[in-house]
């Protein structure tokens, strides 16, 4: 018999990996229904009853009602804030607490489902310098950084530890001319930083002298690495010019993956590694866990 329970898929419109996904649970016949949590409650509405089985009711999109205590699972990738400017500013803050606690509450309270990856584990793990200290004790090899607003500091550390590079503490999505855009990872010398680094937090690492990069995979048990070949620093800048190969992780690295995933209880994750002249793996950060209501 056909099992019509469906998938929740919670993500933003421009996130072309869950249209992979999606594409492919429709192949096998899967229910899916797609949302932005963002969305809320313009076109997304639910109506949640708490009974002695959990929480039961609907939630409803433009094309799609699911019933609550049907979801088998849910993926939860890179939804959208939740917004309501045309409230004023104390009134919109309340309204998107409500709306935080309330829909997200819910979708992280669905009686037998199972997440990819739960949302409050995501938001555990969304922040990179619990996932560098988890990544640390895990066995990792990682590159001396430092997450500062001290201009003075950040200086000190790129003259000790130079050639070294900036990245965001968290990339939200934003778009460029219709364009879904990350922030680019640059490299920065000591004499690029002024006072504008008081403004907020930065997080500065040394740069590994690197012949490629591997992005790996780890869902459940199984774990796949794939090289990536390019003369980029940052390799997502330019899909174009990359180069792929499947590769097998050095010893310890899928158990510490698995270790590190243990560690924030989450069943999916994607990892991205340097590697040096010397093979070396060295591990730079969690990726994929940008979030949005949990």
């Amino acid at each position: 018999m056909t099992d019509t329970s469906p998938v929740l898929v919670v993500t933003n419109l421009d996130d072309p990996t869950t249209d992979l996904v999606i594409d492919e649970l429709h192949g096998r016949g899967v229910p899916v229904v797609r949302f932005d949590s963002g969305d809320f409650p313009t076109t997304l509405s639910i109506a949640a009853t708490l009974t002695s089985n959990g929480i039961e009711g609907t939630l409803t999109t433009p094309t799609r009602t699911a019933d609550l205590s049907r979801v088998r699972s849910l993926y939860y990738r890179r939804p959208s804030g939740f917004a309501f400017p045309h409230l004023d500013g104390q009134t919109a803050r309340f309204a998107l607490t409500q709306a935080r606690y309330g829909l997200g509450g819910v979708m992280a309270s669905l009686p037998g489902c199972r997440y990819v990856n739960h949302p409050h584990r995501i938001g555990d793990a969304e922040f990179k310098p619990s996932g560098l200290a988890a990544a640390a004790a895990c066995g990792f090899r990682l590159p001396p950084t430092t997450i500062t607003s001290c201009p003075v500091a950040a200086r000190a550390f790129v003259k000790t530890h130079g050639p070294a590079i900036y990245k965001p503490l968290s990339t939200p999505l934003y778009r460029v001319d219709g364009v879904s855009c990350t922030v680019e990872v640059r490299e920065v010398t000591a004499d690029e930083i002024d006072d504008a680094v008081t403004g907020t937090a930065h997080l500065f690492q040394r740069r590994i002298d690197k012949t490629g990069d591997v992005r790996a995979t780890v869902i459940g048990d199984q774990v796949f690495c794939v090289r990536i070949d390019s003369d980029l620093l940052d390799w997502r800048t330019d899909y174009a010019r990359l180069r792929y190969s499947v590769v097998q992780p050095p010893p310890g690295v899928s158990e510490a993956l698995r270790a590190y995933l243990d560690h924030f209880r989450l069943v999916f994750g994607a990892f991205d590694f340097a590697i040096d002249r010397q093979g070396r793996w060295w591990f730079l950060e969690f990726t994929d866990l940008l979030c949005g209501c949990s």
